[in-house]
């Protein structure tokens, strides 16, 4: 096994041989993290080394530092999927199947699945170390289920039977191949995260909303308005992960790519299939691994029988394969679905929170626009009064002209003036206040 490993991993660098030297001593802690690199090679290339945390299947845990050539080619994974996981850029939540791994950019988990291990990028982010925790106490609690899961399959071969296979086979949430295992921890992670910020959200959000309807003011107004830039942006980060997950749950071809572990058995499956190719038996049952001879020298008897064995043998193989993959697709599917539902429920709490706000907003309004047509009706019983008082300044300045009539010869003629005046004044205010009664233009 070792040596098909090294067949088909691609030629690693003499820093990556100096990196694997170097984990192997323990450090003063008990832990065997990489230490020191050789990075003469990698600087004449001008490429600046990157320190990842690496999460084997058993759950062994060490901080190395590589290049970007090598992870790109140890990962099978072109440049820009690498870009996404660059902490300098900000790009939305990506989940992506490749032939060889998978790249997760879900908030502050980034990290690269592949069938037999995890590629984290070392961030002294609490969430990054509770994910590498958390992964491996799963890797390390899923030994158990492994040594059930054999017991089960080898009662399963002396009894003959297929249920057994059903309830210790890889239907089972628990026994879920490694990448899906990472991915689980990793949705997991970013569900919880926005939950979190969605939950904080709220308990901020409520008692200030409450407080700005009993009592508007600026300062309140302007937490209003951070709290809601909050929401949006809270809310584009959730229905970003929403739609990822979604997107993969509608495409089969997607989520049948995702599948590293059952590509990685076929490809050692047929690696074997070629090596043994290479070889045949000659009739005194020694093997030779030289060039096939010339089909002439076979019966053609005997190479039809191999013929039609070969293409038997290869619908079995196309026929299994697409039956594994279908079951597999479901496991997938049932994984998403579960994560999609919880973060279907942070959405929808950003969502009713939204339309809390905007409730609020309206209720704000509608006590403005209260307010603004009290005032209108204030201004316009103001406005009526000052043009009833107008004609006391009317009439005072008329009697004030320099010309003589004979009503001025009466010591009481001006009494009768100032009490005709303001009898006038009360009809005509009386009769606007009627006439907006009558047009409903203010309540009185």
């Amino acid at each position: 096994m070792a040596d098909l490993k090294e067949h088909l991993l691609p030629p690693k660098p003499a820093s990556a041989v100096n990196l694997r030297d170097l984990s192997g001593r323990p450090s003063a802690s008990g832990r065997q993290p990489f230490q020191g690199v050789d990075v003469s090679g990698l600087k004449k290339r001008g490429q600046g080394l990157r320190s990842w945390i690496r999460v084997d299947a058993s759950g062994n845990s060490q901080v190395i530092e590589v290049d970007k050539f090598t992870m790109m080619r140890r990962c099978d994974l072109p440049a820009r999927d690498l870009r996404l996981l660059d902490p300098l850029f900000v790009y939305p939540s990506t989940i992506l199947g490749r032939e060889k791994a998978i790249v997760v950019n879900l908030e502050q988990i980034r990290c690269i699945i592949t069938a037999d291990e995890v590629w984290l990028l070392n961030s002294l982010d609490s969430y990054v170390l509770q994910y590498v925790v958390e992964l491996q106490r799963r890797l390390q609690a899923s030994g158990v289920g492994e040594v059930w899961q054999s017991d089960g399959a080898e009662l399963n071969r002396r009894r003959g039977s297929r249920n057994f296979d059903n309830i210790f086979g890889n239907a089972s949430p628990d026994y879920l191949p490694f990448e899906f295992r990472a991915l689980e921890v990793a949705l997991e992670a970013a569900c919880t995260f926005l939950d979190s910020q969605a939950a904080e959200l709220e308990i901020e959000a409520y008692p200030l909303l409450d407080e700005l309807t009993s009592k508007i003011s600026t300062l309140n107004l302007e937490r209003v308005r951070r709290l809601k830039s909050r929401l949006v942006a809270l809310t584009r980060r959730v229905q970003k992960v929403r739609d990822e997950i979604e997107q993969l749950m509608d495409d089969d071809g997607d989520m049948a790519e995702m599948y590293l572990t059952d590509k990685k058995s076929r490809m050692e499956t047929s690696f074997y299939g070629d090596q043994s190719l290479l070889g045949y038996q000659s009739n005194d049952g020694v093997v030779s691994f030289s060039a096939p001879v010339s089909p002439v020298s076979s019966p053609p008897d005997s190479r039809k029988l191999e013929k039609s064995l070969s293409i038997a043998r290869s619908r079995h193989e196309s026929m299994r394969s697409s039956e594994s993959v279908r079951e597999n697709i479901e496991e997938l599917e049932m994984l998403l679905e579960a994560y999609f539902v919880v973060i279907d429920s942070t959405l929808n709490k950003l969502t009713s929170l939204k339309e809390y706000i905007d409730d609020t907003e309206d209720f704000i309004n509608i006590q403005l626009d209260n307010v603004r047509n009290q005032l209108i009706q204030f201004e316009l019983l103001l406005t009526t009064a000052t043009f009833v008082v107008a004609i006391f300044g009317v009439v005072a300045g008329i009697f004030g002209m320099n010309f003589t009539i004979p009503m001025f010869d009466y010591p009481g003629a001006f009494k009768w003036v100032l009490i005709i005046t303001g009898v006038t004044g009360m009809v005509i205010f009386f009769s606007f206040l009627w006439y907006f009664k009558y047009r409903r233009l203010m309540p009185l």
